[in-house]
């Protein structure tokens, strides 16, 4: 029926509320753990992934082509969990790849620090200066991090459906808040939206994947839309002769379709490699 797809702060009880809420409403918790094992199985080597994942990229590493291989790797692993209907994915930007997908739902779930502070110290024994040393380091790798591969702000509250404070509310009420919620916006109609808008973009980011990988065909920020049954190639590229032959392969792949280029050709754009 939807795709909930949750943003928190650490300590914030992102994961025991995305658990429980999956538990009332019948619905599958895709986790960290989940998502990550999916990357590596897709093929992002599994020592590369503490360099990006849900962390501020160093300089060079912000410029490297992994981290373009990373980005399309994580947002089909999200997408492909997605297409499954009825879940709840924590993190990796969930809530900004699901931004327009009719049936999805993002929810922001935040504390106040001094109560951030105390559950880390009473979950892992440590001191305060431990623990708020833990919450600086997290908000600011995963501030960067959203910053870095989809140029959002992970605080700004306009992202979201609902910010809930755990500070203020218990875990069981903001998953009975957000199951509510849920149960009272989603249509029929959304869900009919939500799953085609899904299935397309599923299906945009598995040629995508096949241009960059199979193919190594060298479009800069490439990225793939369809709209009525015509699919739009975007990026940057310096070649006419590569778009050219990218087209080709996307009619190839999808002869049902019609198939566009909306790439910008720059003759003097120089990739960083």
């Amino acid at each position: 029926m939807a795709i909930i797809s949750i943003s928190r702060q650490v300590a914030a009880k992102g994961d025991e509320i995305s658990e429980l809420l999956a538990k009332k409403l019948n619905y599958t918790f895709i986790t960290r753990k989940d998502i990550e094992n999916r990357i590596v199985e897709l093929g992002f080597p599994a020592e590369k992934m503490p360099k990006y994942d849900e962390r501020k990229p160093g300089f060079f590493a912000s410029l490297a082509k992994d981290r373009d291989e990373y980005l399309n790797y994580v947002q089909y692993a999200i997408l492909e969990a997605a297409a499954k209907k009825n879940v709840v994915i924590i993190g990796r930007g969930a809530f900004y790849t699901m931004k327009n997908v009719p049936n999805n739902i993002s929810i922001r779930l935040v504390a106040p620090e001094e109560v951030r502070i105390q559950r880390l110290q009473k979950e892992f024994d440590w001191n305060e200066k431990q623990a708020l040393q833990r919450i600086q380091e997290s908000d600011t790798n995963r501030q960067g991090y959203h910053s870095s591969f989809y140029n959002v702000d992970i605080n700004d509250s306009v992202n979201y459906h609902l910010v809930l404070n755990t500070g203020y509310l218990p875990v069981e009420d903001c998953a009975e808040l957000i199951a509510t919620y849920v149960k009272t916006i989603i249509t029929p109609e959304k869900d009919d939206l939500g799953t085609k808008k899904v299935e397309d973009m599923l299906l945009c980011q598995k040629i995508i994947n096949k241009l960059v990988f199979e193919h190594q065909v060298n479009i800069e920020f490439v990225h793939g839309e369809i709209e009525d049954n015509t699919f739009i190639l975007q990026g940057v590229s310096q070649s006419e002769g590569v778009v050219e032959q990218a087209l080709r392969i996307i009619k190839k792949e999808l002869p049902d379709y019609q198939v566009k280029s909306a790439v910008s050709v720059i003759h003097d754009f120089k990739s960083f490699k």
